[in-house]
């Protein structure tokens, strides 16, 4: 970002006397980065302390321009830049104060370390805290939901509170008033609320810290400690704040206490957006922090989009009253490219086709692009990269918040995980051994899979390949994959005659490393099974940890077992920083649509997938849970209706349209089929806002998209 070229406008934001407050607005890809990124390094430049510098976003993955910035930078003085989103700083905060606070917090045991949960280490403890109370008293019978997603709930409506600001025993209450259609529904937020109390205690008694509680630590004692004013004022003289809209009332709570002491500050406001809602944005309550600054500027021209990209994202966007369109008379069709298929696998190809074409004929580099869906399903994920694979083109997809053990090489290190460790007693099934060895070794299979598995899975282990008795299935197997098939078994029983006591991880890492990521192993070469393991690994590591700290509580436990259990109920996986930052400038990506956002990157051409889908616009069904209901704009005691639940759908899909078409250069594809992967006719609201849009312009795509 370093060697971009700024305009006269935007080079005078840099230059702005040091000791401003400036709020810049304006929308996506208008430069505002590019200024906050000159900005930083030109307080480097003159000498300005970098520990003295906070960077704040909402997500980690939202401040990568400022550390690739600060990469390049060979000396700059006074310590280290700090980059922080509310989670992270607040973590810090309380840690360095806790023996400050932990008493008065309520803590058992005040003179003991804390000990930070992770996502996954959350649901872990929500489970041993509150299992043991649903089974008693029977709690969400009539829910139809995996328990994972269900307490996954209750772990959200905790970090609501904390976000927004209200307590955690007003969650049921402020459902209640809002969603209880009748009296079933009613003791299910009361059971929800039961719950996260219950969770809450658990955590005091053994100095667990889930974020909502060291945020609300933060909040409410670290803040008001003189020590720790004290220091963040000294700390933190200067501030540069990015996507401030995308944040929480929490977060603009904290910007609005250093704003009154810092020395600078550049406060980056995206207009139009907060598509992060259901996450806690909320824009409007970060426009408050607008009069809070000395100067108000605006950058207005987008240095992204043509203009037919443009007029589509706004007359979208103004057809679903998100905004008022000022560009009626561009054609949007200019940026827009479709075809309709009757069947799913027929869109599958003719996407493929499309990026074949970009790529290999119109010469588009392949990072340049990336296939978008409401929801990434294995299904689709498969079909796209088997069909841009035949066409000699690579793929990398992305997807954030699913269960760890959705992932197929997670899934395949748990099953040859369980071979090893036969006194777990936690034998795998047959399916889950054919589909490990399928995944393990290179050029296996599913077919000879499931006959290796017929033939020599015994008793919870695996035998040589020199015990399947028929020559002719050994021909059909082939001796080359049976050579890589036993060289896998050679080495679970030499790992089980080692006694198979090394930790969980250390086992992750091993296979992983003697023999999976070896030529002719699935994972050789293959990027993203190498993110996965890593991840895995980092997991079972972090779980091993904390499980450690907590036996001074609690009995010990067999840690290996227990962390794959944990696992196999679908925990969802934790933020990795690695997944979000693997670039790979020779590969197409292949995300859901708001994973592609978060990491706020612009791209020549966009293909939207399934485009007749309900998932473009409707929220997932959460029974104990309501981004909106749970936000500091609901009014407290008011009904949510049909007409909300509307204007809340037509709201979101608005925003994301325009979020993506902000961040495309030249064109978008849109992928539709009249029968969806489950065989279903699809007619959604992005489906009807396009033909709404189009008919406007001209009958012609219109009809095509009807045929």
């Amino acid at each position: 970002m370093d060697g971009v070229q700024l305009s006269e406008e935007q080079a005078a934001l840099v230059e702005s006397p040091l000791e401003s407050k400036i709020w810049l607005e304006g929308c996506a890809g208008s430069g505002k980065t590019a200024v906050a990124v000159r900005r930083l390094l030109r307080l480097l430049s003159q000498g300005v302390p970098a520990e003295s510098i906070l960077i704040f976003v909402p997500q980690r993955s939202l401040a990568n321009p400022y550390i690739e910035a600060l990469r390049d930078q060979v000396l700059y003085q006074g310590g280290q830049v700090s980059v922080h989103t509310i989670g992270s700083l607040s973590l810090q905060m309380v840690e360095m104060f806790w023996f400050l606070l932990a008493e008065r917090a309520g803590f058992k045991h005040p003179q003991d370390l804390p000990n930070f949960l992770s996502l996954e280490l959350v649901q872990y403890f929500m489970t041993r805290a509150i299992e043991p109370l649903v089974n008693q008293r029977d709690y969400f019978n009539s829910v139809r939901i995996d328990r994972a997603r269900l307490y996954s709930q209750i772990v959200d409506n905790m970090n609501k509170a904390a976000l927004v600001g209200f307590p955690i025993s007003e969650i049921g209450s402020r459902l209640n008033a809002a969603l209880a259609g009748d009296v079933e529904q009613s003791h299910i937020f009361g059971d929800a609320q039961t719950c996260a109390l219950a969770f809450r205690d658990y955590c005091l008694q053994r100095n667990l810290l889930d974020f909502s509680l060291y945020l609300e630590l933060f909040r409410d004692h670290v803040l008001s400690l003189p020590q720790a004013q004290a220091y963040m004022r000294r700390r933190f003289r200067h501030l540069i704040v990015d996507n401030v809209e995308e944040d929480n009332p929490a977060s603009h709570a904290y910007i609005a206490s250093l704003l009154e002491h810092c020395a600078s500050a550049l406060l980056i406001f995206d207009r139009d957006a907060g598509f992060r809602r259901f996450l806690g944005a909320d824009p409007e309550h970060a426009r408050r922090l607008r009069r809070l600054c000395d100067r108000q500027e605006s950058l207005d021209e987008s240095q992204v989009m043509q203009p037919a990209v443009r007029a589509l994202g706004s007359q979208l966007a103004a057809q679903l009253g998100v905004v008022e369109s000022s560009d009626e008379d561009i054609d949007p069709r200019a940026a827009l490219k479709a075809e309709a298929q009757r069947y799913h696998p027929q869109m599958v190809d003719w996407v493929a086709d499309q990026i074949s074409d970009l790529v290999q004929e119109q010469l588009t580099p392949p990072d340049e692009i990336v296939v978008l869906a409401p929801f990434l399903s294995d299904v689709l994920r498969f079909g796209l990269m088997e069909s841009l694979d035949k066409r000699g083109i690579q793929t990398r997809s992305h997807r954030p918040s699913r269960a760890l053990r959705d992932e197929r090489a997670a899934r395949t290190l748990l099953t040859l995980a369980r071979l090893a460790h036969p006194r777990w007693q936690m034998q795998p099934a047959e399916f889950d051994i054919a589909f490990a060895l399928m995944t393990a070794i290179d050029g296996l299979d599913l077919i000879r899979a499931k006959l290796l598995t017929e033939m020599l899975y015994r008793q919870g282990a695996l035998l040589p390949f020199s015990k399947v008795q028929s020559t002719a299935m050994q021909s059909r197997v082939t001796f080359e994959l049976g050579e890589r098939y036993d060289r896998l078994v050679l080495w679970l029983e030499r790992y089980r005659d080692e006694g198979g006591a090394v930790a969980i991880d250390i086992f992750f890492k091993r296979i992983f490393g003697e023999l999976l990521s070896r030529s002719g192993y699935g994972f050789h070469g293959n990027i993203d099974a190498g993110n996965i393991c890593m991840n895995l690994v980092d997991s079972a590591r972090n779980f091993r940890w904390s499980l450690d700290f907590l036996s001074r509580y609690d009995e010990p436990t067999d840690l290996g077992r227990d962390y794959v259990t944990m696992v196999d109920r679908g925990v969802i996986a934790n933020y990795y920083r690695r997944s979000w930052e693997t670039q790979d400038e020779n590969s197409v990506l292949i995300a859901p649509a708001y994973t592609f956002l978060l990491s706020n990157r612009p791209v020549d051409y966009q293909f939207w997938l399934n485009i007749g889908s309900e998932g473009w616009s409707r929220r997932l069904y959460q029974p104990l849970t309501h981004p909106y209901v749970l936000s500091r704009g609901w009014q407290e005691g008011a009904r949510w209706t049909e007409d909300d639940e509307q204007t809340w759908n037509r709201g979101t899909l608005g925003r994301l349209l325009l979020a993506l078409t902000r961040r495309c250069r030249k064109g978008v594809f849109l992928g539709y089929s009249e029968l969806s992967e489950s065989g279903y006719e699809q007619r959604g609201l992005l489906l009807e806002t396009i033909q709404s849009v189009l008919r406007r312009s001209s009958r012609g795509l219109a009809v095509e998209l009807e045929k």
